[in-house]
């Protein structure tokens, strides 16, 4: 029972290292492939320690041959300790101290025979014989074990007797090896390692592995949701920051209110909507082809786009007439941006969100400018970054090493070194930065803003506030804050009194969570770009079409970021201030909708 060492099996041992791999080998090579996995203790040892789990003839040629010798230079006990030392026993235990601390509380040394009986079976298939989900199959497994050892005369039959005789498994829970302090990136990581590695060879242990994360930052993320997010009932909350200079992750968390046991990574896997956190992309996207956002001007006014049956509206049903792109931004004005996004084209948004870091697939609709694609807080954490670097985009980085079982630094993986590309002019990503500057100083973002630091970003609230966003940087450090329950797209229309819309709780989480990693350190400005910016006559085919109406449609989209009363338009930026944004403000509840909607030409006019 090769997972089950007796002393009968250590006995025959030596001929089992030599005929077992020798047979195996032999039969695997008539075949072509492997036919045969008989395997021993040692062999086992060497494949965790210095191979692979690659289904090779070659691989098991070396194991063979490694087995051997290693059976040869070191004694039996030693190859046991080894072993047990390494190999996997479930529930995140590697190494027999860690198994007899996560199933019993207790001590290797300290183990009774049941005991050591029901951990020896355990690494044949941690899985299958489970001690805390499948007792009936451990217990089994168990009994194995007992009569193995009565076979090889390692047990009396008395001992035999009153160990089988106890039907309990007696577990008593520990939680010093199973407990994962920071689960959501934990998973992340081995997610990565189970890529470069397989899942066979990160479950078997022996892996040290070195991350980006930083941990005041880490508890810095969890702090500031905690903070803002205090009631069970209350929706999750994931905080996803990098390094835009790197890509290194230097905090991912999450926390789900009312469900502390939740695993699912909302940082990574959750597809939500990104309302007008999306706007800067389109933005980026429009700069990139030559278009001045302080000096380009189109209709605020209702839109609606034939093709899709689409119409868009602001939130309260007020525009500011003719305003230049850069105030549209900062009040985050959905008609301005729908108009935009046509004109762009959303093939070209889609092309442009890839290139920035969206990795989750997008459809290249209208609609897109206004967020109505799922998207995770990752991605949009990346896209930010690769603004932040001046368009240098650098692939989110988990991991900085990874010492392989034998004690040697895996090199061949590029662990720690970053992949970095540049994939817009910093002309580009630095008129952004500015009009996302604006915007924390005089638009939805103001909430965010740490007084005296330069600071960019811009929030984001869906349909019936069923997501709320704010995505946010400083030269150095780019951090996205997502809200949102759980179980689908569920309105938070009533949280502590409030609608939740990305001015609100996402902006104080990002404003606390900045404040901590910011810290006493020096204000540091923006970099200057080294290119000079390439702008274009911008002559929009849909940039003043549409009008106003006052008939009724259930057909308009509408987000809660938008203006509340006619505005002026901006210039480049001043110290001026722009009219404040009209998105409901925070401690406000969700007002009903009104009627108003569009009247529409039936042709684009000429620009």
């Amino acid at each position: 029972m090769r997972a089950a060492p007796t002393g009968a099996a250590w006995r025959t041992n030596r001929a089992h290292c030599t005929g077992v791999p020798a047979r195996a080998v032999v039969a695997d090579v008539r075949a072509g492939k492997i036919v045969q996995g008989g395997s021993t203790i040692t062999q086992e040892l060497v494949r965790n320690l210095y191979l692979s789990r690659a289904q090779t003839l070659h691989r098991k040629l070396v194991e063979a041959c490694l087995a051997i010798k290693l059976s040869r230079a070191w004694s039996k006990d030693r190859i046991l300790t080894a072993y047990m030392n390494e190999v996997y026993y479930g529930n995140h235990a590697y190494g027999i101290e860690a198994a007899a601390e996560t199933y019993f509380s207790v001590g290797a040394r300290d183990l009774n025979l049941p005991q050591a009986a029901l951990l020896a079976g355990l690494p044949q298939a941690p899985s299958l014989y489970d001690p805390f989900h499948s007792p009936t199959a451990a217990l089994a497994r168990r009994g194995e074990v007992l009569k193995a050892m009565l076979s090889g005369g390692d047990i009396t039959a008395a001992q035999y007797a009153s160990a089988s005789h106890d039907r309990s498994l007696h577990l008593r829970p520990g939680n010093a090896y199973t407990r994962i302090r920071e689960p959501y990136f934990f998973n992340y990581v081995e997610d990565q390692l189970q890529q470069e590695y397989g899942a066979n060879t990160v479950r078997s242990g022996g892996l040290k592995v070195y991350t980006t994360i930083n941990p005041h930052l880490q508890r810095a993320a969890h702090a500031a949701i905690t903070h803002v997010l205090t009631e069970k009932t209350d929706p999750a909350a994931s905080i996803v920051s990098i390094d835009p200079r790197t890509g290194a992750i230097r905090a991912m968390t999450a926390v789900s209110p009312g469900n502390a046991g939740n695993q699912f990574n909302f940082a990574t896997s959750a597809l939500r909507q990104p309302g007008s956190t999306f706007k800067a992309i389109v933005l980026t996207a429009a700069v990139a082809r030559g278009m001045d956002p302080f000096h380009t001007y189109y209709l605020s006014a209702p839109f609606y786009y034939a093709p899709d049956d689409w119409t868009v509206q602001t939130y309260e049903h007020t525009y500011a007439g003719v305003e230049s792109v850069a105030s549209a931004t900062v009040q985050s004005d959905n008609t301005v941006f729908a108009r935009l996004a046509v004109d762009v084209g959303p093939q070209n948004i889609v092309d442009m969100a890839e290139k920035l870091g969206i990795r989750s697939p997008l459809k290249a609709v209208p609609s897109l400018t206004l967020g109505s694609i799922g998207v995770t807080p990752l991605d949009m954490a990346s896209a930010y970054a690769t603004i932040a670097a001046g368009g240098v985009y650098s692939k989110p980085m988990a991991i900085t090493k990874v010492v392989l079982p034998n004690g040697r630094v895996d090199e061949a993986a590029g662990w720690g070194k970053p992949q970095r590309e540049r994939v817009i002019p910093d002309w580009v990503a630095s008129t952004v930065t500015q009009v996302l500057e604006q915007n924390m100083l005089y638009g939805t973002g103001t909430g965010a803003h740490l007084s005296g630091r330069t600071d960019a970003g811009k929030t984001g609230t869906t349909d019936k506030y069923a997501d709320a966003w704010f995505c946010g940087y400083y030269p150095f450090l780019e951090a996205t804050v997502w809200i949102g329950y759980p179980k689908g797209e569920i309105p938070m229309l009533n949280v502590h009194g409030i609608a939740v819309s990305g001015p609100s709780f996402p902006a104080s989480i990002w404003h606390l969570f900045m404040e901590s990693a910011v810290g006493n350190r020096k204000d540091v400005p923006f970099r200057e770009p080294a290119s000079t910016p390439e702008w274009t006559t911008w002559r929009g085919q849909y940039q003043y079409y549409g009008g106003y109406a006052s008939s009724a449609s259930s057909t308009a989209a509408t987000t809660a970021e938008t203006t509340t009363a006619a505005r002026t338009t901006t210039s480049p930026p001043t110290t001026a201030a722009p009219p404040p944004p009209t998105e409901p403000p925070p401690g406000t509840t969700a007002p009903p909708p009104t009627a108003t909607t569009a009247t529409v030409a039936t042709t684009a006019p000429t620009p």
